[in-house]
């Protein structure tokens, strides 16, 4: 198995946490997103995306989404269960991981990549080139903000972001709050339920 992944980046890091947790086994190509490695003829022919991550199974195939690398690593290494087991705890599990990635993810992302001039024309992730928008970049902001409370509140008395165990939505919640830095946000001291959580998530091995 081989991932590859960039050791800045968010959406590598919560595979990359994900391997960890299940304990696989792989190998690690680094691709450079700052030097557009991502672009190049020999990383477009892994993965046409121009994206990170990707993961080569053993059977050939390439998996250029964190959504595919989790469905196949639950399924071909189902212990520890980061997807859930019951239906409930799936459906709780998948709907949680989808709000963290839309309103926090995505929010952060809408906001970095409107309004960093390294980022001019690469206001999208991919083989395209899109111009910026500042508005969405003040939009982007404020959701984050909204996203930090939501987060905490719902964490009042859970000891987990969903189905009361560790899973794919605690993984992608850690990168989110972290990953807010870069815009220049973080929880602030109000956000005790927020904080107490990510503490304890920080004490675990594969979050490091």
């Amino acid at each position: 198995m081989i991932f590859y992944d960039c050791a800045t980046a968010p959406s590598p890091r919560r595979a990359r946490i994900f391997l960890a947790e299940k304990g696989v086994p792989h190998e690690t190509v680094p691709i450079d997103l700052r030097t557009g490695e991502q672009m190049s003829a020999a990383y477009q022919a892994i993965n046409p995306q121009c994206t990170v991550p990707a993961l080569r199974t053993p059977e050939g195939l390439v998996l250029t989404d964190n959504a595919a690398i989790a469905a196949y690593l639950e399924a071909s290494y189902p212990n520890p269960p980061l997807l859930g087991v019951s239906a409930t705890d799936k459906a709780d599990i998948a709907s949680m991981n989808w709000r963290v990635e839309f309103e926090g993810l995505m929010a952060i992302a809408e906001a970095l990549r409107n309004s960093t001039p390294a980022m001019v024309n690469r206001a999208l992730p991919g083989p395209h080139n899109y111009a910026q928008i500042p508005d969405l970049a003040a939009r982007g902001l404020l959701r984050v903000q909204h996203f930090m409370d939501m987060l905490d509140a719902h964490l009042a008395h859970r000891e987990f972001v969903a189905a009361e165990q560790i899973s794919v939505a605690d993984i992608s919640a850690v990168v989110a709050v972290d990953f807010a830095r870069v815009v220049r946000i973080k929880p602030s001291e109000q956000h005790v339920n927020l904080l107490r959580w990510r503490a304890a998530m920080a004490l675990r091995p594969a979050f490091a």
